[in-house]
């Protein structure tokens, strides 16, 4: 699950990026959950809980019986501020725990790259990610329109947002990759522009009024496409999702009535793309994960001949419905090639999923 609607990240709008107007304030420091993003998890919490009361699995109310509910979030501030925002949503007054390694350590399990958690080969995720986007000035190409209409938003004429040449080298350790070019930095900007929206700012200061939300899904191509790089190529999903998609093998297998890992649209994307689908909901570009976006994993059981499935939704809310603190829920099945249909038999799932996953160290 990806965490709450926050205040931009230090460095999302490239130094450099030329606007007619200055950008409007946020009313928290960079990169924390917002208020009204606390409370649109809240929310989407209390949604879960009514979703799994209906199928029998937790009452309605009251806190749950000790170990039926985990929560793990990353170690960053906003994630760890969602787990805890999800957990009060989810049982009010009840303090569930929230998992997470101290504030600024790596976690393999959300960022396995940083932590070197797998046998990572730069050299070999390079030609992956050309094979997957065609290079990276293919990829640029593909996205000239949006990257014209966002210049337009921002006012300044064109080339807004300082570019250089599109390249994808290795990072200087060789665990990690680095993505410079048109790509790395619209795709902040447009991010932030979603997110003044979905934040609830007035219609004058998300794109100082200058974009509306057909205008922030189109955008949103942008920052689909750094996971285009970073995520969706087979190898680079491979690794991302190592320990996640182990983790949720585990949990599918002999885990707590609800397991929930509060991470980044990284972590929802590389985990998507190791299952071989995209990520497509009202509102919002293909592959980009809003706030709150999650995969649910649901293990059921047919009445009639005992057999088990694992049946994958992608659950949203809607840009409108995120901006307004709404309740409304956009649940997506999800079809896994291998599976055969929505519901897939235990087993394919546990075999199609692994074979997708790289060794851990």
């Amino acid at each position: 699950m990806r965490h709450g609607i926050r205040a931009p990240l230090s460095g999302e709008v490239p130094d450099g990026t030329r606007t007619a107007t200055p950008w409007p304030k946020w009313s928290v420091a960079e990169s924390r959950v917002t208020p009204h993003g606390a409370r649109a998890l809240e929310i989407v919490a209390g949604e879960d809980r009514k979703w799994l009361a209906a199928k029998g699995l937790l009452d309605t109310q009251g806190c749950p019986a000790a170990g039926a509910v985990r929560i793990a979030s990353n170690s960053s501030e906003r994630t760890i501020d969602s787990g805890e925002d999800y957990a009060n949503g989810f049982a009010p007054d009840c303090a569930i725990a929230v998992e997470h390694r101290p504030v600024g350590t790596v976690d393999p399990m959300f960022e396995p790259l940083r932590a070197h958690a797998t046998t990572f080969d730069a050299k070999a995720a390079i030609a992956d990610i050309d094979r997957s986007t065609g290079g990276m000035t293919a990829l640029v190409e593909r996205h000239a329109r949006e990257i014209a209409e966002l210049d337009r938003v921002l006012g300044c004429g064109s080339g807004c947002v300082p570019g250089g040449p599109p390249r994808v080298s290795a990072e200087d350790d060789g665990h990690g990759i680095a993505l410079e070019g048109p790509i790395r930095g619209t795709s902040g900007v447009a991010q932030v522009l979603l997110l003044q929206y979905v934040e609830g700012l007035p219609a004058r200061d998300v794109g100082w009024g200058r974009v509306d939300a057909a205008g922030l899904k189109r955008l949103g191509a942008l920052h689909a496409a750094l996971f285009a790089v970073f995520t969706r190529p087979p190898y680079m999903a491979a690794h991302q999702a190592a320990l996640l998609g182990r983790r949720v093998l585990q949990s599918l297998e002999a885990g707590p009535k609800l397991d929930v890992l509060m991470g980044h649209d990284t972590n929802v994307t590389a985990v998507a793309a190791a299952l071989d689908v995209d990520l497509v909901t009202a509102g919002y570009a293909t592959n980009d994960v809003p706030p709150g976006g999650a995969l649910l994993f649901e293990r059921v059981r047919e009445t009639r001949s005992g057999r088990a499935f694992v049946r994958v939704s992608y659950r949203t809310q809607s840009p409108e419905v995120l901006r307004s603190g709404g309740h409304a829920m956009t649940v997506a099945p999800l079809r896994v090639p291998g599976c055969g249909g929505e519901l897939c038999p235990v087993a394919v799932f546990e075999r199609v999923l692994s074979a997708r996953l790289a060794a851990v160290r």
